[in-house]
């Protein structure tokens, strides 16, 4: 055998150590990318799933591939659910003036939307009903508790509809898990009705209060949640979910008269409230909606275009 060369058995030792060397690369790629896939696979908690925001997140989650065994959807009538359950969601009761309930409804997600709930009649103070399911959600190992507050907080408003948010959020921030403040606007949903009643009339009463606000559609307000429940780097960070343009009396005649192709005549110091809630807190807009969906938000011509009414 000449100096330098290799005995068919080096030969072959070297070959299977090469081979092996190449499997446990492959094992370790393997391993990493089942690592990847378990962890895209944790599941989501929609709380309010069969409200108007809740229904249309989980439909805004559907459209981006989440699939529908990643799913919790948690009501107090989650009979109301069962396309969802017929597609594989989980579908469970919940309820925060039950808070027995909430443990069982919770568990396996990692995380969670929580829509604040409404106000009138309850059997406790709001940010008392928000932190009982907060409370429950930490100890089913939730991980990210991303909740629907006020845009106005943002403007130094504490006051009035603004208080029980920045009291929930207050109880979330000390809470120890990781939180997500979707801050959004008025909803925009009621704008058709208002620019339906101009263009019967003619007529649009601008009254001396009138301001212009941020508003938002509520399907925006939930392809916004849906993005921060499905992609991740959201953790303790808040967004100002608001329209592309601040709108009152003037904004919604405009663009009603565009639509319509009927002439709207403005008629300064009318009587009302005009376009909105009179909240100076909510006169301006956040480009935090692009940022998380990649997308503009929807205008005020975009949604009255899409009335087939008007």
């Amino acid at each position: 055998m000449q100096p330098g060369s290799s005995s068919p058995i080096q030969s072959f030792n070297r070959r299977t150590a090469l081979a092996a060397v190449a499997a446990m690369s492959l094992l370790g790629l393997a391993g990493a990318a089942g690592a990847q896939n378990a962890a895209d696979d944790y599941k989501i908690i929609v709380s309010g799933a069969s409200g108007n925001l809740g229904e249309l997140t989980v439909r805004a989650l559907l459209d981006r591939g989440v699939a529908p065994d990643r799913l919790i959807l948690v009501s107090r009538t989650p009979d109301e659910l069962a396309e969802y359950a017929a597609m594989g969601a989980s579908t469970r009761f919940g309820d925060f003036t039950q808070p027995e309930s909430l443990p069982a409804a919770y568990a396996g997600g990692k995380r969670m939307l929580l829509v604040s709930i409404g106000g009138g009649a309850l059997s406790a103070p709001r940010p008392e009903l928000h932190k009982r399911a907060i409370d429950a959600a930490i100890a089913a190992g939730v991980e990210l508790i991303a909740y629907t507050s006020w845009a106005a907080i943002s403007q130094g408003d504490t006051a009035g509809i603004s208080s029980d948010h920045v009291a929930t959020e207050q109880i979330l921030m000390e809470s120890g898990v990781a939180w997500t403040m979707l801050r959004n606007s008025v909803y925009m949903d009621g704008v058709p009705a208002q620019a339906r009643q101009m263009i019967e009339s003619g007529r649009a009463s601008v009254p001396p209060n009138d301001i212009a606000m941020g508003y938002v559609t509520r399907a925006d307000c939930a392809a916004a949640a849906a993005a921060v429940l499905a992609t991740p780097g959201h953790e303790n960070r808040i967004y100002d979910i608001t329209g592309p343009e601040s709108i009152g009396t003037r904004e919604i005649a405009a663009a009603a008269a565009a639509v319509s192709g009927r002439e709207i005549e403005l008629v300064e110091g009318g009587g009302g409230r005009g376009g909105g809630l009179g909240l100076a807190g909510l006169n301006f807009v956040s480009d935090d909606f692009e940022t998380l969906t990649g997308r503009r938000p929807t205008s005020i011509r975009e949604l009255l275009e899409a009335e087939s009414e008007l």
